[in-house]
């Protein structure tokens, strides 16, 4: 048994994050300023956007996302079960009502005809999960969207580096929605990003996230002397801090050393569980790019002779940190009550968030922690 216990998660931190923030520190610019503006112009070129704004998380993002959308009461926007609730939070906070439409059991992604089912006349938007960094069928849902006016919201949370057909995750849609939280590819601590299309909604999701004050109120500070601000429109506190871009342009430089790295792993993990009683991640599609920001592995009890959450229990007594990633949205109490949701209607979502477990996937990794993880696993399979 390893002697410390490995951290689900943990992120990559170099030197240069750490002189980044002490740079900021000293020049006593600690919120947002110019390298939020850095930041955000790097991310916008790295995934060849038109518009970026970076913002204080992806909740965050995916809440202006669909108020710039221009969603109303009464409006309705379909969603995987099979998702964090910051997904179905952010859709409820903008005043809309969250239709879910099940999985694709083996790619654990929205499925598209089921999104093709739950369409009313009442349905203004679609937002697809890209789960655990493999890109949702981009085609067939954005045909879907042409087809019935519907506005697109990508949540990117895990999916910085991936692509579909050739075009980066977050591109496809009128807006897409980024996680730096501590455990993502990209880490600023909290933060996100918000991709758009059309300059008009990246100017208003910017006056939105920083209390509806007027474009740039942010440099009203600057040594180019006070400006005045104007309030335009009741907005929120979601502003990124020039703080949390100093350790983010350092983690973007590293973005693709660090899947190369994550790859390792991820393949690493599927030789040494070809021959266990457990399900693995199904390759990426052909055409595809995969972010491999997540390994999940299925534990059905009666093929592994251990129930999925006696595993969490003994991994975590063997000191390796796993995560669990998700529960399906109807399994919890709140969206129950307040919509009805049984998790049996949502079959396939249902039972992957009652056998799945994320094993420790980060380029901080070393090749000890994860013969660790595998020797882990190994152990408790054949016990």
């Amino acid at each position: 048994m390893r002697k410390e216990f490995l951290v689900f998660g943990s992120p990559l931190i170099e030197e240069n994050e750490i002189e980044e923030v002490v740079a900021s520190l000293r020049s006593g610019w600690l919120g947002t300023g110019p390298k939020v503006a850095q930041f955000e112009n790097n991310f916008r070129a790295y995934r060849g956007a038109t518009h970026a704004v970076a913002v204080s998380s992806c909740t965050a993002a995916l809440h202006l996302s669909l108020l710039a959308a221009g969603l109303r009461p009464g409006d309705e926007v379909i969603t995987t079960p099979l998702t964090f609730c910051a997904t179905v939070n952010a859709i409820i906070h903008a005043g809309a009502t969250p239709v879910l439409a099940d999985i694709d059991p083996l790619t654990m992604n929205i499925d598209t005809d089921r999104i093709a089912e739950k369409i009313t006349p009442r349905t203004r938007a679609v937002v697809p999960v890209h789960f655990a960094g493999r890109p949702c069928p981009m085609g067939p849902i954005m045909g879907l969207a042409q087809e019935h006016h519907l506005k697109v919201i990508e949540d990117c949370a895990h999916a910085i580096e991936a692509q579909y057909h050739g075009q980066n995750t977050g591109t496809f849609g009128d807006f897409g929605c980024f996680s730096f939280y501590v455990t993502k590819n990209i880490v600023t601590g909290e933060g996100g990003m918000v991709l758009a299309r059309r300059e008009d909604d990246a100017a208003r999701i910017k006056t939105l996230a920083l209390h509806g004050m007027s474009k740039d109120a942010w440099k009203r500070f600057s040594d180019e002397g006070y400006k005045h601000y104007h309030v335009v429109e009741c907005g929120f506190k979601y502003n990124m801090m020039d703080l949390q871009a100093a350790i983010g342009l350092h983690q973007l430089a590293r973005v693709e050393r660090q899947w190369v790295r994550r790859q390792e792993i991820w393949e690493y993990y599927n030789e040494s569980f070809r021959d266990l009683p457990l399900t693995v991640p199904p390759p990426p599609e052909a055409e595809t790019r995969h972010a491999y920001h997540l390994y999940t592995v299925l534990i059905d009890e009666k093929v592994a002779g251990i129930s999925r959450d006696a595993f969490l229990d003994r991994m975590t007594a063997l000191n390796i940190g796993v995560g669990v990633h998700y529960l399906s949205i109807p399994e919890h109490p709140y969206y129950q009550q307040t919509f009805g949701w049984r998790p049996q209607d949502y079959p396939h979502a249902m039972k992957i968030g009652r056998q799945t477990v994320s094993l420790p996937l980060s380029a901080k990794l070393t090749n000890t922690d994860i013969e660790d993880v595998v020797d882990a696993i190994k152990e408790i399979i054949s016990s």
